[in-house]
């Protein structure tokens, strides 16, 4: 699965990529991220991409040519079709369905947006995918577009050491809601103990637990 990165600040996920089970699952070619430094297609002095908008008001908002110029060469240097996607907090929220079909996509091409927003002819040419993690408001879409490869790259076959893992995630294809609580060794910390059944040994009250927790949970933390 590939992911190509148009964004202002490349720099922003070298930590990123380095780390975790991210890193090894581009060691092990499972997963291929492109970066993309959108200044590359700066038509202007100093390599500016960004103008005050018409009509007045605060900031200044990224150009239609350097962004769409900069996505028509991404887009040509594979063949695999991509799903474009724009961050922004005027998106659908990011929910773990959506994720799931994410993570059947060969390929995806992240837009990162600063300052103000975009020019809404970015939008009209390109027709991305707009996508938001929530209602609020981040500096810009970076931090959003580690998200939704952070998310997505969990179900891609061979990235997780054992494969349950994303089917038992809340929210999953098999776990509609929040996962139950779980425990480790200690047995007793501070007076704080693990619950008797998930020591008994019955694989079929210990799931029967799990669900009954997992679905007061849900009650609790969502509406």
């Amino acid at each position: 699965m590939r992911f190509d990165v148009v964004t202002l600040f490349p720099e922003m996920f070298e930590g990123y990529l380095g780390e975790g089970l991210l890193s090894k699952a581009i060691s092990k070619g499972l997963i291929e991220v492109r970066l993309h430094s959108l200044r590359q297609w700066a038509t202007r002095k100093h390599q500016k991409v960004d103008d005050r908008p018409y009509g007045g008001g605060p900031g200044m908002l990224l150009q239609v040519e350097p962004v769409v110029t900069c996505v028509e060469s991404v887009l040509a240097m594979d063949s695999r079709p991509a799903e474009i996607i724009l961050l922004s907090p005027q998106g659908e929220r990011l929910r773990q369905p959506l994720v799931e079909q994410f993570s059947k996509l060969p390929r995806m091409l992240l837009i990162c947006g600063r300052y103000e927003g975009f020019d809404h002819r970015i939008i009209e040419i390109l027709k991305p995918r707009q996508v938001s993690l929530g209602d609020f408001v981040l500096n810009g879409g970076e931090v959003a577009a580690m998200a939704i490869i952070d998310a997505a790259m969990r179900l891609v076959p061979g990235t997780l050491g054992d494969e349950q893992s994303a089917q038992l995630d809340s929210f999953s294809f098999d776990h509609s809601g929040l996962e139950y609580p779980q425990y480790t060794r200690p047995r007793e910390y501070r007076g704080h103990v693990v619950p008797d059944v998930l020591l008994n040994g019955h694989h079929e009250e210990i799931e029967k637990w799990r669900a009954e927790q997992s679905r007061v949970r849900t009650e609790e933390m969502r509406e």
